[in-house]
Order: C-alpha cells, then sequence, then structure tokens
C-alpha cells in the first residue's frame, strides 16, 4: 500500500469538515445568530453564508414571520369582585433577531406575563358587563402595553385578541335567566305588536268597506233620482208638447189606482177625492166621442153636477144628458173597475190592520 494515500484521505477528509462548517445556508424567513468565541458577531440573512469554522458557530435560529401565541386562561377580578377566567391570542413578530436572542431570555414567557398583568390593570376598573361588552377597547389598549414594552426585545406585537370570557357557573345561570326574560319580552311585545297592526288593518279594511258600499249606495241613488227624474221630465215634456186635455190625464190617474192599491209596502191608501171627478171626466169623454151631435160645454162653463150611489160607486148623468148605449156600457164598466179597486184596497189595508180608509173619497158629495 503506497504509504502518501492515508495523508491525502487525512487531507481530503479535513478540507470537506472545513468547507461544511464554513458554508451556511438559511432559508427564506429565517435569522441565525453567530457567535465569534462566545460573542455575539453577526445575523446571517436567508441564502448562502460563510462562517469561520471552529472560531463562528450559531447560538440562535429564529423565524421572523408573523407567529400566533394563545396563552391558557387567566383568572381576573372585575370592579365587581367577580372572577373570570380570559383567553387571549397574541399576534406578534420578530423585528430585531439580535435583541429577540439577547435582550430577554424567553419572549413568550415575558408577553404572556406582561399580557396578565394588563388584563388585570384593565378589567379592574370594569364590572362585568362592561367586560364583556368593551373587548374593542380592551384588545386596544392591551396592544398598545405590549408594543410599548416588547418594543426594546425586537418584537413588534400586531393585534391582540381576546378569545374568551368565561364568568362563574352562577353568573352564567343569572344571565341566561336574564336573557330568556329579555327574549320573552321582546316576544310578547311582537306579538301584542302583530295583534295591534292586525286589528288597526281589520277596522281600515271594514272602514274602507263601509265607505265603499255608502258611496255606492249613495251613487245608485243619485243615479236612480236622476232617472226617476228624467222620466218625469219626459212625460211632463211630452204631455205638454202633446197638448193632452184633462180626459186623458183622468183615464191614466184611474189607471194607475189598481197599482197603488197592489203594491206590497202600502198598508195605508187613501181615496183621493177627485175620483168621482176622474169618472165622471171619462164618462163624458166617451159621451162626447158617442154622441157627437151633443154640445161640448164652453170651456169657461163647468160640468153638470152628477150623483154617486154608494152601492155601485158608479156616477150618474143629470136627466138632461143624452148617451148612447155604447157609452153608456162603457161608463159602467169603467165605474165598476174603479169600484172594484177601490174595494180591494180596502180589504187589505183592513186585513193589514194597521189603518183604516178615510171617509173622504167614498162618496163622491163630500
Amino acid at each position: 500500500m503506497d504509504p502518501f494515500i492515508i495523508p491525502i484521505l487525512v487531507a481530503a477528509i479535513v478540507v470537506v469538515f472545513l468547507v461544511a462548517a464554513t458554508v451556511r445556508i438559511v432559508p427564506q424567513a429565517r435569522r441565525y445568530n453567530i457567535e465569534r468565541f462566545g460573542r455575539y458577531r453577526r445575523t446571517l440573512q436567508p441564502g448562502l453564508n460563510f462562517v469561520l469554522p471552529v472560531a463562528d458557530r450559531v447560538n440562535t435560529k429564529l423565524d421572523v414571520r408573523e407567529q400566533v401565541y394563545s396563552s391558557d386562561p387567566k383568572p381576573v377580578i372585575t370592579a365587581d369582585n367577580l372572577v373570570v377566567n380570559i383567553d387571549t391570542v397574541l399576534y406578534y413578530q420578530i423585528t430585531d433577531p439580535r435583541a429577540a436572542a439577547y435582550e430577554v431570555a424567553d419572549y413568550l414567557q415575558a408577553i404572556d406575563q406582561l399580557t396578565v398583568t394588563t388584563l388585570r390593570n384593565v378589567i379592574g376598573s370594569m364590572d362585568l358587563e362592561g367586560t364583556l361588552t368593551s373587548r374593542e377597547e380592551i384588545n386596544a389598549r392591551l396592544r398598545t402595553v405590549l408594543d410599548d414594552a416588547t418594543g426594546k426585545w425586537g418584537i413588534r406585537v400586531n393585534r391582540v385578541e381576546i378569545k374568551a370570557i368565561d364568568p362563574p357557573n352562577t353568573i352564567k345561570e343569572a344571565m341566561e335567566k336574564q336573557m330568556r326574560a329579555e327574549r320573552d319580552k321582546r316576544a310578547a311585545i311582537l306579538h301584542a305588536e302583530g295583534d295591534r297592526q292586525a286589528k288597526i288593518l281589520t277596522a281600515e279594511g271594514t272602514k274602507q268597506k263601509d265607505i265603499l258600499e255608502a258611496q255606492g249606495t249613495q251613487q245608485a241613488m243619485i243615479l236612480r233620482a236622476d232617472g226617476e227624474a228624467k222620466s218625469v221630465e219626459l212625460v211632463f215634456q211630452s204631455v205638454h208638447r202633446n197638448n193632452a186635455d184633462a180626459k186623458v190625464l183622468a183615464y191614466k190617474y184611474l189607471e194607475t189606482l189598481p197599482h197603488l192599491a197592489k203594491s206590497e209596502n202600502n198598508t195605508f191608501w187613501v181615496i183621493p177625492g177627485e175620483l168621482t171627478e176622474a169618472v165622471r171626466a171619462v164618462t163624458s169623454a166617451f159621451a162626447d166621442q158617442s154622441a157627437p151631435g151633443v154640445p161640448a160645454s164652453a170651456p169657461g162653463e163647468q160640468a153638470p153636477a152628477a150623483d154617486t150611489s154608494d152601492e155601485g160607486g158608479a156616477p150618474e148623468l143629470e136627466a138632461g144628458s143624452t148617451l148612447s148605449q155604447s157609452a153608456s156600457a162603457v161608463a159602467d164598466e169603467v165605474a165598476k173597475q174603479a169600484a172594484a179597486a177601490v174595494s180591494n184596497a180596502k180589504a187589505e189595508a183592513e186585513a193589514a190592520g194597521t189603518a183604516q180608509l178615510p171617509d173622504r173619497g167614498q162618496t163622491s158629495g163630500n
């Protein structure tokens, strides 16, 4: 074996060891603190770095990314002497690796203890209700205190959040009862408001319905009255336009009497005293048509008086009047129809029992 092979191998091993000890590769977002003979020398940045073998060594390896630290529940006393357990979540980032390694022994423990003392100072001035409703204020005050204290440690506190606030069980039960009572109260109020709104809407609907029905009835009555007024006006104009004499009007009057007697709502029916006059006018009209030779009465003269019989109700002409057989028969028929209509009306009125027919109109002389 060649005697030079062993020294060459030893030299090669020493060179490899020295190269390995000289080269340091730092990952991204990492920082290495280098000490030379026990004293801080420098901080290696990400990438390829060279150090002196044996003389330089890596003391601490730090992660400069944002870190999350969740502390255990800590008992805190409020202003109203209640003990609550509070969990906090801390978001921090190392900004100075040298200070984080040499200014404080354990920065996480230091931050945890500082958080507890700050919480006791802040919450000690608040009651339980204020603690439960003032999380944003507590978080802001915690962040301010921690950021000021950890700045010299090379750490920046980005956010502090209260994760949970746990009051005692008795307080929880009381709070649950209070919340249940508040919910029952709100439910009762909402139910009452719903009933109130329903009643208001129902009343408004009834009101609108009554108003619309009244308006419809009013419009119907107005239209009916307008129609009747126009009908009467047309009849009146037609009568005046055709120059109808008293004989035609008297005959139409007699035709209307049976319809008045047949009405269901008429329990009291008055027979006018002009009934005999109307019968007399119709009789005279038929007499004039049947006996053209008999002169008609002058316009200014009154018609001769006639007597009516209580039994037949038909008018009797004077002895001097001359009528043909057909005219007398027609007059008797008209008189019988009028008397029959009067008798039927009287019978219906007496059957209703509400009124009696007046004496006027039963005889033509009264």
